[in-house]
Formats: C-alpha cells, sequence, structure tokens
C-alpha cells in the first residue's frame, strides 16, 4: 500500500504548489506567513475532525516527541513560500524536491537494507530525473523567455538570493524526511495517526503565531479572500495526511518517489501558468515518470 499512498501524496503536492504559486504575491512582504496561517489552520481543522472521526485521544507529549521532525518540516516549507515570491515554479519545485535524493542516501547510510533490482533501479531514474529536471530548467527559463521578448516579472526573476530559497528547502526538508523514516520506519518512534496529529497540530500553533505577528503589524488578512491559499492549504494537508502512511511502509523508496510532486507542479504551472517547457522538459517528465513505473511493478511483485 505505500506506493498507492506515495502516488496520492506526490498529485497532491503537486497540485499544492500551484496553488502555492499562484498566491504568492512578490509585492506582499507577509505573503509566506499568510500561507501558513491559511496550511496551519486547515491542518488544525483537518487534526481534530481525523480524531473525532477515528475515536483517537491526543497526547500533547506526542507534540513535544515529533517536534524534531516537525520544526524541520515548517521551517522548510516556510522558507519555500519565501522562494516562490522570486523564482518560477517549474525552476523551484525540482530545485526543491532533490531533497529526496538527499533522503535516500542519508537512509542508506544509516540503516542499511535489502533492496530489489527494481527498487534501485527506480529510485535511480526517479532521482536522476528530478536533479536532471532542475539543472535543465535553471539553465533554460530565463533564457527561453529573454528569447521570446518576455518581460519577466519581478516575482520569476532568478538571483543568487532566489535559488538560494529552494536550495534550503531541500536540505531542511531532506533531513526531515530522512528524521520521519527514523520515528516511522526504521525504529517506529511515534505511530502514523499520532505523527499526523502532533504535524499539523504544531503547524496549527505556527499559524496562530503568524497571525498574532500580523496583527502586530497592522497588517490584513481576510481569510474569505484567500482561495488560492486555501486550495493550497487542503491539498497540501491531503497529501499529509497520506504522506505518512507511505513513510511508515517503505521509508528509503517512498521519499524520492514523493520528492517527484515537482513533475506534477511542472505540468500543471505549463498548463495554468503558462510557464514555457521544451522537449527536453518533456523527456525528463517521461523519464521520472518511467521509474514511478518501474516502483510500482515492484511493489506489486
Amino acid at each position: 500500500m505505500w506506493f498507492l499512498f506515495a502516488l496520492l501524496t506526490t498529485l497532491s503536492w503537486g497540485a499544492a504548489d500551484l496553488f502555492y504559486k499562484k498566491g504568492s504575491d512578490s509585492n506582499d512582504p507577509y505573503s509566506h506567513l499568510k500561507i501558513v496561517i491559511m496550511v496551519g489552520l486547515v491542518m488544525g481543522i483537518h487534526a481534530t475532525a481525523y480524531m473525532l472521526i477515528k475515536g483517537l485521544s491526543f497526547d500533547p507529549f506526542d507534540l513535544v516527541k515529533y517536534l524534531p521532525v516537525s520544526a524541520l518540516y515548517i521551517l522548510s516549507m516556510t522558507i519555500g513560500y519565501i522562494g516562490l515570491r522570486y523564482i518560477e515554479l517549474s525552476i523551484a519545485s525540482p530545485v526543491q524536491n532533490s531533497s529526496g535524493a538527499l533522503t535516500a542516501i542519508l537512509l542508506f547510510i544509516f540503516f542499511p537494507q535489502d533492496l530489489s533490482a527494481l527498487d534501485i533501479a527506480g529510485v535511480i531514474v526517479v532521482t536522476t530525473g528530478v536533479i536532471g529536471l532542475a539543472i535543465l530548467e535553471k539553465k533554460q527559463q530565463t533564457e527561453a523567455l529573454k528569447m521570446a521578448n518576455v518581460q519577466i516579472e519581478k516575482k520569476y526573476q532568478i538571483g543568487v538570493l532566489a535559488i538560494t530559497f529552494p536550495i534550503l528547502y531541500a536540505i531542511f526538508d531532506g533531513l526531515g524526511t530522512f528524521a520521519d523514516g527514523i520515528y516511522l520506519d526504521e525504529m517506529k518512534l511515534i505511530s502514523e495517526d499520532a505523527a499526523l496529529i502532533a504535524y499539523e497540530y504544531t503547524f496549527l500553533i505556527c499559524a496562530a503565531a503568524a497571525y498574532l505577528y500580523l496583527r502586530h503589524k497592522k497588517e490584513d488578512f481576510h481569510l474569505f479572500k484567500e482561495r488560492d491559499k486555501g486550495l493550497a492549504a487542503v491539498l497540501e494537508t491531503t497529501g499529509q495526511f497520506f504522506y505518512v502512511f507511505a513513510m511508515s511502509g517503505k521509508a528509503i523508496i517512498a521519499a524520492p518517489m514523493i520528492a517527484s510532486y515537482s513533475i506534477v507542479s511542472v505540468i500543471l504551472s505549463r498548463l495554468f501558468l503558462k510557464e514555457i517547457l521544451s522537449r527536453n522538459h518533456y523527456l525528463v517528465i517521461a523519464w521520472v515518470l518511467f521509474g514511478i513505473l518501474i516502483l510500482g511493478i515492484s511493489d506489486a511483485l
């Protein structure tokens, strides 16, 4: 079942990236905090509903136990939200999601395990595809826009600072996913349900802090006017629900596969944000999809 959960996570987070980008405003210095508020609010609602529906009890100590993982994830996501104000989604997403390769390497080093030839082949294909897409995007995107005499918007300009955000995201997210692999798969330090609820309530606390900060700054925030941020939050939370179960099944393979959600992001950015893709982009996308197919076959055997 880990493969199905990983696939659903990939689709959900890929779609979420589209709405994150649409909801990012390069002229609003608090745009990233508003996204944090929306995501935290939706996650808090989901955690409460999940507990009530499943009849679960909440142990506040789980917040502390899972805090190292939650902190790494929330920090990486906030950095990613800032970065999306200044760099194209089709570049940011693949760079950010090279974190899956970092996670797989760390898990393999610290927790060696037997993998089938198909597993190894699938991970290599997916990982090289995601990294290759990041390299391809960085080299071609700005050049293509300039050749087409397109005025690059402020939030799409690429500089050292702009590309730093997705790189930092990749590092912190990779470490977070590595820690998650330890908690949920390798050492079973916490149950899937407890991890999900602890993470979502931690995000809710961060959302409350961000909201109080905006109030202190006298910054307007209208909940029902943040449609794109709200849709991103719903999709993010949907992906998170499936994610914990994917990671508890086979973390070392699920992590790089889930990282390929950048492929979904790139396709959607082409369709809805009119970001330019070349033939090479589609070849790399096909390569990653081939890797996912290999992992699906391996899981079915």
